[in-house]
């Protein structure tokens, strides 16, 4: 595979780009003569060494000079615990925070399973979630699954329920889960949502 066919495949892996548009993203960048490459390469670099991955939402967020793990919503005194808002990608966190109806915190499950998934711990971070639910025992009141309103969301939603359940039927957590209302039209996804429609699609949530 040469070079070309090479990034043109690398670029046609993210989300939303086919084979086409990846190789005009290719030949974009071989047509630059004005540093367009270079400030890629190192912008992709700068990306490795200034990110770090928050060990409890699991978000990605710019390093800070303490060197902490925990990003700074995880850290926010002023963030309501009682409240988790289960996301299924980074991007839809930051779609809930841009809408500022939300001051509880996340988590983010690293994507949604397809209809038949058997194999969900290799789709989700449903073992990190349990973990995690676990540690906020007697702390909690309210899990949200701020799922994409599609199948997979569904989907996803259901199956969170099915493992809520177990620690909601202990004695020891006392938590109600609800789901995000339908401000959020069939099909939609949190990420394309606009803050009024989010703010909407909280206010209204059920359990």
């Amino acid at each position: 595979m040469n070079s070309i066919d090479k990034l043109t495949e690398i670029f046609s892996r993210f989300p939303g780009i086919g084979p086409r548009q990846a190789k005009r993203f290719v030949y974009y960048l071989l047509q630059r003569h004005n540093g367009t490459t270079d400030d890629l390469i190192r912008a992709l670099d700068d990306l490795k060494l200034e990110t770090s991955q928050c060990s409890r939402c699991y978000r990605f967020f710019p390093k800070n000079h303490a060197g902490s793990n925990i990003c700074s919503i995880c850290t926010d005194k002023t963030r309501d615990e009682s409240l988790l808002m289960i996301v299924p990608r980074d991007t839809d966190l930051d779609a809930v925070e841009k809408s500022r109806s939300f001051k509880g915190l996340y988590f983010v499950l690293g994507g949604v399973l397809p209809v038949l998934e058997r194999e969900p711990e290799k789709r989700i971070r449903i073992n990190e979630l349990r973990e995690r639910v676990k540690r906020d025992e007697g702390v909690l009141k309210e899990i949200i699954l701020a799922m994409n309103a599609n199948t997979e969301g569904e989907n996803t939603s259901d199956f969170l329920k099915g493992e809520l359940k177990v620690f909601q039927e202990a004695s020891f957590s006392e938590f109600t889960i609800s789901i995000l209302g339908r401000g959020l039209s069939t099909g939609a996804e949190l990420e394309y949502a606009d803050p009024d429609t989010l703010k909407n699609a909280l206010l209204h949530r059920t359990k």
